[in-house]
């Protein structure tokens, strides 16, 4: 039971990062530096002032810079990646397995497959922004991703069976958003 809440906690943080790469993870520092949760060896250096630090000047940048219009659609381009990281990172920091492989393949496939999902969703998501209002909804739509990275990473540290939950059902809502729009497409 203990792997699969720890698996939960790292797949709700890893969706967490789809929404903003580093908010998640400045969080997950903040509480690891706390006492507030405990990752696995090798990853104490998340708790440290210097990771607190850097993580903090990242989420300051982030999340500002998805205010300025169109660099926010070049933010995309490079967190799509970042994200997949994050979200590998993420899993993998909270979940002890002892099989190295195991360990490192469960956070790659679950932590890195969900953030990336989720952060090609949010592209997706502001580049229609970027047709439809010439970028003009494009802080209306940060502003809503900033929201859901920081709360679902709250919830997801109280109660991560039920962001596991919320974030399969907010992937199957995506995948049947996508399916739909290309089968308008195609017809």
């Amino acid at each position: 039971m203990e792997i699969f809440l720890s698996l939960c906690l790292g797949v709700g943080l890893a969706a967490c990062s789809g929404f903003r790469v580093f908010v998640p993870l400045l969080l997950s520092s903040l509480a690891v530096h706390f006492d507030l949760a405990n990752v696995t060896t090798g990853f104490e250096w998340m708790g440290t002032w210097t990771a607190i630090g850097i993580l903090a000047t990242a989420t300051v940048l982030e999340i500002g810079g998805y205010y300025i219009p169109w660099v926010d659609n070049l933010l995309d381009t490079i967190a799509t990646p970042a994200a997949f990281a994050a979200g590998t990172l993420l899993t993998t920091s909270f979940v002890e397995i002892d099989n190295p492989v195991l360990h490192w393949g469960l956070g790659l496939i679950m932590g890195g497959g969900t953030a990336g999902f989720i952060q090609a969703g949010t592209s997706m998501v502001r580049l229609a922004s970027t047709k439809f209002s010439g970028g003009m909804a494009n802080p209306v739509v940060a502003t809503f991703e900033n929201i859901l990275s920081v709360l679902f990473t709250f919830f997801t540290f109280w109660f991560p069976i039920v962001a596991f939950v919320l974030v399969v059902l907010f992937i199957g809502w995506l995948l049947r958003k996508i399916i739909h729009r290309k089968s308008k497409v195609t017809t």
